[in-house]
């Protein structure tokens, strides 16, 4: 869709906030272009809300954040990229503003003050229906009792009302009288936070009140909150746009067609999840999705399958002896977001059909059946007309369930299929993400917990590992069909950390002795929830060594939203106790424990993440570099993921590379700085050598612990399943099958001649290798 030179060949994310901001990117070109990076990806940068470490919570689309540098900031970031070679693709968020605090937000709090007739009321998608004034649910308790507690009051002079930091703008000429008389003059209501999630009246981001949906499908809104995101495509300051969330839209192949008429067809991504064999709408104006697709199989081919038995054994056993079964536990979680915590989201969309028109179902059946049909939606949205096979997949599953609700199944298919453009369809299909979201990865993702690598964003847990066949069957399909969407490995969301995951997936490798060390660790503190107890301990081996205060985080976040034992809105402080003794515990009496295996497991480890990164390096599509992640990382869930990074460490090492120091596979993560530095310098300097993908055959009795594929020139091998591969004794006569001609392996330097190699030679040194054509390499060289 786009020219050439206007593609990357790979990217570098980078977190920009007030403590990192544009100018400090700037001071990080050189070290990008030197590491092999094409492109810098930068996080959100139009103004959010202030102290936001994200920048998700845009308040002001019209400008780029002060806080991260401003307009000159990415003017001079943009010129500094530009001397350095590099390409800019910068993220955005189309479908929603933050609004917690309304002074920040300027058309937030035009709205509030003038209601409908602000000239934004149209910007947010807001049921004026429902009350007629916009409901904010703020409050630490009902109105009345905040009122006589005098909480709230009345600034007539200021023209506000304020409740604690809270600070709401008065109508004109609204702000005499007693505090409920002044309220009930205004725009908006505000309520006891409790009764948002059923009575909010706004379209919101998943279930966070503080993040209102836009209506950018409105032309006029369009344009006035994407003004400045086309100046610097026009203006040269970035090349590409990342598109955040796009299945919150109410079209979001409309809104795509309206970025690449604006943008002239700039290089756009779309952070879609797809779930496992979903494709991606082939008319959409993109170029792919941001890489979670590619995740999954990637991380699945260095897993055991032959593991599977024992973990989910040891998961039963953790559950008291009654086998898990993923999709009850999925639909269970899904079925109470839809019912609880989304529950205003269902009125709204319940309120769309007649009475008479519901098939016979009255009220509660009504609602039931709609959160039933949301619940068994088996992806994140379907786009109709395309996918009415999806909505009929959700029938067959809900009347499954809950057969005497067949006819009112019956009756949602028809007005969606019937109907792909009605309000009613639309809203649906803006409703069955958050559903997904909430009810997938931000719950059941910390239920089912037998093995952490697999619970991860745009993944599926039940597919346990991915062979050989596979793989190569995947990274084909994406080479045909997909070939610069981008491949991540570690991303500001995911639940952990590429070199955390690979570190678990050796515990596929040996489950009996996970078991045991699993018992051995409980023995000293437990929670009492024993798959509880499964995910904390994975995550405290994946992290370690870890901070005692980054896995309190961890715990608190991890039990809350897990939503078994302790939640967010009523925390278990007796539960809580013991999970904090727990984390404790991994400095106490158990570190010598958590060392031990740490100890034990790390190597085998280290290699699965060599192995990781070189596949999505030398891959199809685009591969992302998230920030630091050129060294070992153990991070966890966010906001663990975006802590600062240590450049100056990062560039140190990269020098000494270059000064031809070959480092061990240690501690100092240099030999994973090796392995990015020289694929990313390859893809980025031969793209010759990466025009199509074609399985490379392995021979010999250890040649399922390989997985080795020609990008057209260059011929990537890792090692995969390495626990495995040391208790056969090692490669023994597994060979490389090669074309006729002298290669040289770029990270080593060592020279081979074509034809069969021996992977006992090969493999000596690293467990992987990347070959390139002798006269490329020595060419360069000279």
């Amino acid at each position: 869709m786009t020219d050439a030179h206007k593609t990357p060949r790979s990217t570098y994310r980078l977190q920009i906030r007030a403590g990192f901001d544009l100018d400090a990117a700037a001071e990080l070109t050189d070290y990008l272009r030197d590491l092999g990076v094409d492109w810098a990806y930068l996080s959100p940068i139009l103004a959010a809300t202030s102290g936001s470490d994200h920048g998700y919570d845009v308040v002001d689309p019209t400008v780029v954040d002060p806080e991260r540098g401003g307009p000159e900031g990415l003017s001079r970031f943009a010129a500094a990229a530009r001397e350095a070679g590099l390409g800019v693709l910068i993220d955005i968020v189309p479908n929603h503003q933050g609004v917690s605090d309304p002074r920040q937000n300027p058309w937030w709090r035009d709205v509030l003050r003038q209601g409908q007739a602000s000239p934004h009321a149209a910007a947010f998608d807001v049921n004026w229906a429902l009350g007629g004034r916009l409901r904010l649910p703020v409050l630490g308790s009902e109105l009345d009792a905040a009122i006589d507690a005098g909480e709230i009051t009345v600034d007539t002079d200021a023209g506000v009302v304020r409740y604690f930091d809270h600070e709401f703008p008065l109508a004109d000429g609204t702000g005499e009288g007693d505090v409920r008389d002044v309220l009930q003059r205004q725009h908006y209501e505000l309520l006891f936070w409790r009764r948002g999630d059923a009575e909010l009246n706004y379209r919101r981001f998943f279930a966070v009140t503080t993040l209102a949906g836009v209506r950018v499908e409105d032309p006029a809104v369009f344009d006035a909150s994407h003004g400045e995101i086309v100046r610097w495509i026009d203006e040269g300051l970035a090349d590409g746009l990342r598109v955040d969330h796009p299945d919150g839209l109410a079209d979001p192949g409309g809104y795509l067609d309206l970025l690449a008429d604006a943008t002239g067809g700039a290089y756009v991504l779309v952070e879609k999840i797809l779930e496992h064999g979903e494709e991606l709408p082939s008319w959409w104006a993109t170029e792919g999705t941001t890489g979670y697709d590619a995740m999954a199989v990637l991380d699945r081919v260095l897993i055991d399958p032959a593991g599977e038995a024992g973990l989910t054994a040891l998961d039963t056993q953790l559950r008291g002896g009654d086998a898990a079964d993923y999709a009850d536990m999925m639909h269970e979680a899904k079925l109470s977001w839809a019912t609880d915590g989304l529950h205003a989201e269902v009125l709204r969309l319940a309120a769309l059909v007649p009475v008479g028109e519901r098939g016979g179902a009255p009220d509660d059946q009504w609602l039931d059946a709609l959160a039933e049909m949301l619940a068994a939606f088996p992806v994140y949205r379907a786009y109709l007309p395309a996918g009415a096979e999806e909505v009929h997949s959700a029938v067959a599953l809900a009347s499954s369930r809950r057969p005497e609700l067949a006819d009112a199944f019956a009756t949602i298919a028809g007005r969606l299929v019937t109907g792909p453009d009605s309000e009613f369809t639309r809203r649906f299909m803006q409703s069955t993400g958050p559903v997904m979201a909430k009810g997938v990865e931000d719950t059941t993702f910390y239920r089912w917990t037998r093995l952490g690598t697999l619970t991860e964003v745009g993944g599926d847990p039940t597919e346990f590992a991915v062979d050989v066949d596979g793989f190569h069957a995947a990274s084909a399909h994406r080479q045909a069909s997909w070939p610069a969407a981008m491949t991540s490995l570690s991303t500001h969301d995911t639940k952990r950390s590429e070199d955390v995951r690979t570190r678990l997936s050796v515990l596929a490798e040996m489950p009996e002795r996970w078991a045991e060390v699993l018992g051995e660790l409980r023995a000293v503190a437990s929670t009492g929830d024993g798959p509880f107890d499964n995910l904390l301990w994975q995550a405290i081996i994946g992290a370690w060594p870890a901070s005692r205060e980054r896995l309190h985080a961890y715990a608190e976040k991890a039990s809350r939203e897990a939503g078994n034992s302790t939640t967010w809105s009523d925390p278990d402080e007796a539960f809580e106790e013991k999970m904090h003794r727990l984390v404790d515990a991994a400095f106490g009496d158990a570190r010598w424990l958590v060392e031990g295996f740490v100890d034990e497991i790390t190597p085998l480890g280290r290699s699965n993440s060599l192995s990781l990164k070189l596949l999505q390096l030398t891959g199809p599509g685009v591969p992302d570099v998230y920030q630091g992640t050129e060294l070992w990382d153990h991070s966890l869930v966010d906001p663990d993921n975006r802590r600062e990074v240590d450049f100056a460490e990062r560039r140190r090492l990269l020098a000494r590379l270059d000064e031809g120091w070959m480092p061990p596979v240690d501690a100092s993560g240099a030999a994973k700085l090796l392995v990015v530095s020289r694929a990313l310098r390859l893809k980025r300097d031969h793209p010759e050598l990466f025009t199509r993908y074609t399985p490379t055959t392995v021979v010999g009795a250890a040649a399922d612990h390989a997985v080795a594929f020609d990008r057209g020139g260059v011929v990537a091998v890792a090692t995969r399943l390495p626990a495995g591969l040391v208790d056969r004794g090692g490669w023994g006569d597994a060979e490389l099958l090669t074309h006729v001609g002298p290669t040289v392996d770029v990270l080593t330097g060592r020279r081979f001649e074509g034809g069969r190699l021996r992977l006992a030679d090969l493999l000596d040194t690293y467990p992987v290798a990347l070959l390139a054509p002798a006269d490329v390499i020595e060419g360069n060289a000279s």
